[in-house]
């Protein structure tokens, strides 16, 4: 539609700046930075205001994260994982997976304690829900009610060496949050924006916080990279250069 194009191409520009960085820097993490965009792009440029934080838990697909910042005038060091930095809106150390959201739910329960605005937000990887701080975090999340808070699960079903289903199935991740006792919300195309917001705009449970799964397409945007575990950590070198910049269009 007409007006997501803008939005189409903020990823487009998004990819090809994260792919550049890969390159210059011969840093590694396409796969997971690139299943991410679309919903990064979302939800800071349609559906978070000004007293709302963001939490990258998988912070291994810190790069995009941290481009993004400096295109809004921040000044964040482009790194692989993410430290503490809160004037250039780092809002919490990540890196080793099952950190970020613990850290999400003591910040909502806080602001929820001193009725302070605003909502925590906060992505994990679908790799990530394999961790028992996960499950601890969802039940702490459902006692109190933190209906500030939301998750947001990037479901591209592929982890560091394998895929989801060969090395630990989530199976029903939907049905497990639901047990959790929260409200769930299910994104067919986690690449589609209209659908991306419209599942920020259903009203949901107001006693619950809110678990939004994405599904997207690991490597998303350059078929040779796409649905790999290849290219979960592999550093882009050599004839793979040239595929990527012809499928993203910077040659």
């Amino acid at each position: 539609m007409k007006q997501y194009k803008q939005l189409r191409d903020n990823a487009l520009k998004l990819r090809q700046d994260t792919y550049s960085a890969f390159i210059e820097t011969g840093e590694a993490h396409v796969g997971g930075s690139f299943s991410m965009i679309e919903t990064f792009l979302a939800l800071h440029e349609k559906v978070m205001t000004g007293d709302d934080k963001f939490i990258l838990s998988k912070a291994h697909a810190s790069y995009p994260y941290q481009i993004y910042l400096r295109e809004q005038g921040f000044n964040p060091e482009i790194t692989t994982h993410l430290e503490l930095d809160e004037k250039n809106s780092i809002h919490c150390t990540t890196g080793s997976l099952g950190h970020g959201f613990p850290m999400a739910v003591g910040m909502a329960l806080a602001r929820k304690k001193s009725n302070r605005a605003g909502k925590i937000y906060v992505m994990v990887g679908d790799g990530e829900c394999q961790e028992g701080t996960t499950w601890e975090s969802l039940l702490i999340g459902a006692k109190y009610q933190l209906d500030n808070l939301v998750l947001l699960v990037d479901y591209n079903k592929i982890q560091a060496l394998d895929s989801i289903q060969n090395i630990l199935p989530l199976d029903n991740l939907y049905a497990k949050f639901k047990a959790f006792n929260w409200s769930v919300k299910e994104v067919l195309d986690g690449h589609d924006f209209e659908q991306i917001i419209a599942s920020f705009k259903t009203n949901h449970n107001e006693q619950k916080p809110l678990a939004v799964i994405l599904h997207t397409v690991k490597g998303k945007g350059v078929k040779a990279f796409e649905n790999s575990a290849d290219w979960h950590a592999r550093k882009v070198k050599g004839n793979d250069i040239d595929i990527g910049k012809q499928a993203l269009g910077l040659i």
